[in-house]
């Protein structure tokens, strides 16, 4: 067996990044380290489980289009017009919502960092506006290196950080939360747990855009990737998502959770407490360094979710309208349809946000919970597009793939119907 040249995987890596990119944002910024402030540790062995039962449907983005040229949107439509209708329901039903949520951590950083007096909503139109710029001018090749770069610095940090705070012998007993475990049996705690794993370490829907940014990294390296080093590329990215995952869950637990303090119901108020947790541990003269590559990760992740929607929204109307077997569906990029899509996300965001005034966490509660609802869903009918006769048969899932995503399915349909049965009989 040949063995392929290494400029191949240096072509492939990238999406995998993108993906990363996105998913260090709200769920690990925001959600994880609530989660360790408010539990301790209690939570962190469902974190991780969590990012192991939705591996596998995150991973046949990257492997159906290196397999198939295809992006997944296509494979829905070969599943059936049922299955892309679905999707699309999903899509239109929480783009609005989550592009808002991104944006206005983001505005609640850029706040901080600059010293901005606006309200979240007006700096929120400005970062957007930031994002329709580099995107419509760089595309592609301005996102992925600005990705790679940011993820280097945060990793960077948030290990420091997390090295420090646990090198000063915390006490284990203190922060395991067992003493929090029956708040999790409360309407409250349950919501807030599924809340948790909605966009932990990212909404499944992301198999879709990562199908995208793979079809589009092979476009301008002119390289189709292997199945094997899509699968790598795609590793790298989830499994580094996921190690951050935890270690924003230690650093909520480490220096929030036996402290008795509680986060901020605002963008700028949280901003100002999520930054004081790497402070408190590396020194004030690390303050403007930790704000500046939170806003950026956060400007990242903003801006990756600002490019995948359009991505998936052209992608949508080209399989909706041309089929499966016409060029124009498979490779579905249009400048124009792009750009007409972008312009709508961002309206219906900042709409989203001028009229939700200061619910903040509502509104990522809001936004990660369906987000889980919607998980067995579409986990299903993506392990249907990855088995279906027209995915190449050495690249289906092996065995052990298989068993894992009937677990996965399993286990993210039984917490939906748990949160359904309390919401209705609770």
């Amino acid at each position: 067996m040949s063995r392929v040249p290494m400029s191949a995987l240096r072509a492939a890596i990238g999406p995998g990044l993108i993906m990363a990119g996105a998913a260090v944002g709200v769920s690990h910024l925001v959600q994880s380290t609530r989660a360790g402030a408010e539990y301790g540790l209690l939570l962190l062995p469902l974190v991780l489980l969590a990012c192991l039962f939705k591996y596998p449907f995150l991973e046949y983005g990257p492997r159906y289009a290196a397999a198939t040229g295809e992006n997944l949107v296509i494979g829905y439509r070969r599943v059936g017009r049922w299955a892309l209708g679905l999707f699309a329901v999903i899509t239109f039903g929480t783009m609005f919502v989550i592009q808002a949520v991104v944006t206005v951590v983001t505005a609640g950083l850029a706040g901080l960092v600059f010293g901005l007096d606006a309200s979240p909503a007006v700096i929120s139109a400005g970062i957007l506006a930031a994002c329709m710029l580099l995107l419509v001018i760089g595309n592609y090749t301005g996102l992925d290196l600005a990705m790679k770069m940011i993820m280097a610095a945060l990793t960077i940090s948030t290990v420091a950080a997390v090295a420090l705070a646990l090198g000063s012998g915390p006490d284990w007993s203190g922060i395991s939360g067992l003493d929090q475990a029956s708040r999790l049996w409360t309407a409250a705690g349950f919501t807030f747990l599924l809340a948790l794993l909605g966009w932990m370490p990212i909404p499944l829907d992301v198999a879709a855009w990562h199908s995208l940014w793979t079809q589009e990294r092979a476009r301008e390296t002119g390289q189709e990737p292997t199945v094997r080093y899509a699968v790598i590329d795609f590793r790298v990215g989830y499994i580094g998502a996921t190690l951050l995952a935890a270690a924003f869950l230690l650093l909520g637990a480490l220096l929030m959770h036996t402290s008795g303090l509680s986060f901020a119901d605002s963008p700028v108020g949280f901003a100002g407490q999520l930054v004081s947790l790497y402070t408190a541990t590396l020194g004030a003269w690390s303050e403007p360094l930790i704000a500046v590559a939170a806003l950026s990760v956060m400007f990242s992740t903003t801006l990756a979710v600002t490019d995948g929607y359009p991505r998936v929204l052209s992608a949508l109307f080209a399989a909706a309208r041309y089929g499966t077997e016409d060029a124009r569906a498979q490779q579905p990029h249009n400048w124009l349809s792009y750009v007409l899509a972008l312009t709508g996300v961002i309206i219906g965001a900042l709409l989203i946000l001028f009229l939700a005034g200061k619910r903040f966490t509502q509104l990522i509660d809001f936004a990660t919970t369906v987000s889980f609802l919607s998980a067995p869903v579409l986990a299903w009918i993506t392990f249907r597009v990855v088995t279906d006769p027209h995915m190449p048969e050495a690249a289906r899932p092996g065995t052990a793939l298989r068993i894992l995503s009937w677990a996965g399915i399993v286990f993210l349909a039984g917490l939906s119907l748990t949160w359904m049965g309390w919401r209705l009989f609770g």
